[in-house]
């Protein structure tokens, strides 16, 4: 064979399946819709039992039934290793709700930890958004197959499902549905310790990954809130666009065969190894599991309120419509009713006209407004950022502090548990008003998660929780970011840092390569900030 002929060959290859893609995905399209959802029997949160032990211990813990208490876990190791103390000293229940349960060593040692509380006679609820679920029909029906597990998709495509994009492609013909998704993050122990926050389930969002990782914060809560994320649980567990996965993907094999796939998937492998869990997270608190042990929680104590989105946004027609019932007002209400103080951390910051006009409300009134977001260099979607570029200069004139997260020195910032060689990208999203309220949760500010996506989160009345978040996001802002700021002539932007030498000033975008800048400037123009 010729050399030329052999060099085309990889090229030719590429292109052909490609092409191949599409034309499964045309074929697909014909049946682009999914059924109708079987009628199903309402299911409900089951009521705390003093039988169990961690039930005894939190209500030991709790000073009085109007308290929430809070424990910010903002290191991914400690995070990660709470889930699975609490997956395994649950004795009745556990419920289960998030966008993405990725098919890694995390997301299987999460999986293998629910087989087992459902191997004890725990009940588990899990509803996972079908977005992700690419690579992991596998693992999902296979958990299914247990005794006391049931697994439900929420807002599930129909076919398609190899790829994230012939799902959509198989789909078209009710895309505007199907692009809403389900982001909420949520995990529920005997109805009495719910985490909630901004991770998902997979290795970047715990500072398991080698190449990249996310900075994040959750939080376990107790107490008078939990109710409340019980009742939310159960609402979306029992809406119409929760789907029994047997309903969306069949079952290769019997019952039988799939627990053995779903055995040899979750029990062999480096998700076996343990969690190197550290003696005391940034905020001195001990492994949840050894405060479990001795029968003492550790929790700052305020009061709270969880909110979510009706889980009929997804169906909602009109932006008009899904913002009517939108969490993000809940803490944009909060935030416009400052009157001292504001720190945000959202990693896509896209806050549009109202937004700019409504932190300009507040800094008029002498409001101190402090932004951390991501660097072109640290998001995971240029494309969002090219959104909050257009509204960069108008927040830095209104007079808001806005500081960028840097990829590279979150490495060298060891409290925040980032592995070396990896790169950092922000994650978490959180809101300090006036030094006291804080808020944690699913929700960034950006349009999709105002009018798109629905979305989970607390206000929490605590000045020590809101010290704790304080804290956690001056450490970044401080050590680990760019402040932005304009240079002398008034119009341009500069980026400031501190190294071991001093304060550094650049005059461009750190740390972002000129592909980064040209895929924003080809593609930026045609997204719809309503997409973002």
């Amino acid at each position: 064979m010729p050399a030329d002929i052999g060099n085309w060959l990889p090229a030719v290859s590429s292109l052909f399946r490609v092409f191949a893609a599409a034309v499964t995905a045309v074929l697909l399209w014909g049946c682009g819709t999914v059924p109708m959802p079987p009628e199903q029997a309402a299911s409900t949160a089951l009521p705390p039992s003093g039988d169990s032990p961690l039930v005894r211990t939190v209500q030991r813990s709790t000073p009085s039934a109007a308290m929430t208490g809070f424990r910010l876990m903002p290191n991914g190791f400690s995070s990660l290793d709470a889930r699975v103390e609490l997956a395994r000293r649950t004795v009745y229940s556990l419920d289960v709700q998030y966008y993405l349960i990725a098919n890694d060593r995390t997301g299987r040692l999460f999986m293998r930890n629910l087989r087992n509380a459902a191997s004890r006679g725990v009940r588990v609820r899990l509803l996972v958004d079908d977005l992700y679920t690419v690579g992991g029909d596998e693992m999902f029906r296979g958990l299914a197959a247990f005794e006391n597990v049931e697994v439900r998709l929420f807002n599930p495509f129909c076919c398609g499902r190899q790829r994230i994009a012939t799902k959509f492609i198989a789909s078209l013909a009710s895309f505007k549905t199907l692009n809403h998704r389900m982001h909420n993050k949520l995990f529920i122990a005997d109805g009495v310790a719910a985490v909630m926050g901004g991770r998902n389930i997979a290795d970047e969002y715990f500072a398991r990954s080698l190449t990249s990782n996310f900075v994040d914060m959750d939080v376990l809560v107790v107490g008078g809130a939990v109710q409340r994320l019980r009742d939310i649980f159960d609402m979306y567990w029992n809406s119409r666009a929760a789907y029994p996965i047997e309903a969306i993907v069949p079952g290769a094999g019997d019952r039988r065969e799939l627990q053995s796939a779903f055995d040899h998937l979750v029990d062999d492998g480096e998700q076996m190894t343990s969690i190197p869990v550290p003696a005391t997270d940034m905020l001195g608190q001990s492994p949840l599991g050894h405060d479990l042990d001795a029968e003492t929680l550790q929790f700052v104590w305020g009061t709270a309120v969880a909110f979510a989105d009706q889980p009929d946004k997804v169906n909602a027609v009109t932006v008009e419509a899904a913002r009517a019932t939108s969490a993000q007002m809940n803490i944009m209400d909060r935030v416009s009713a400052s009157t001292r103080s504001v720190v945000i951390s959202s990693p896509y910051f896209v806050p549009g006209p109202h937004g700019v006009q409504a932190f300009h409300d507040l800094t008029h009134r002498d409001v101190k407004v402090s932004v951390l977001t991501n660097s072109l260099a640290a998001t995971d979607v240029p494309l969002v950022h090219m959104g909050y570029v257009r509204y960069r200069e108008a927040l830095l004139r209104t007079g808001v502090e806005l500081y960028e997260l840097s990829p590279t020195r979150m490495s060298r910032d060891g409290e925040l548990l980032v592995p070396a060689m990896s790169l950092g990208r922000l994650h978490s999203k959180a809101a300090v008003i006036d030094e006291s309220v804080v808020y944690l949760g699913s929700v960034n500010l950006d349009p999709r998660s105002d009018s798109t996506n629905t979305e989970l989160g607390l206000l929490a009345e605590s000045p020590e929780l809101a010290r704790q978040v304080l804290d956690v996001i001056g450490m970044a802002q401080r050590a680990s970011s760019y402040r932005l700021r304009f240079a002398s002539d008034g119009v341009s932007i500069e980026w400031l840092a501190t190294s071991d030498t001093g304060e550094v000033v650049l005059a461009q975008e750190p740390e972002a390569t000129p592909l980064m800048h040209l895929q924003n400037l080809l593609f930026g123009p045609f997204v719809p900030e309503q997409l973002l």
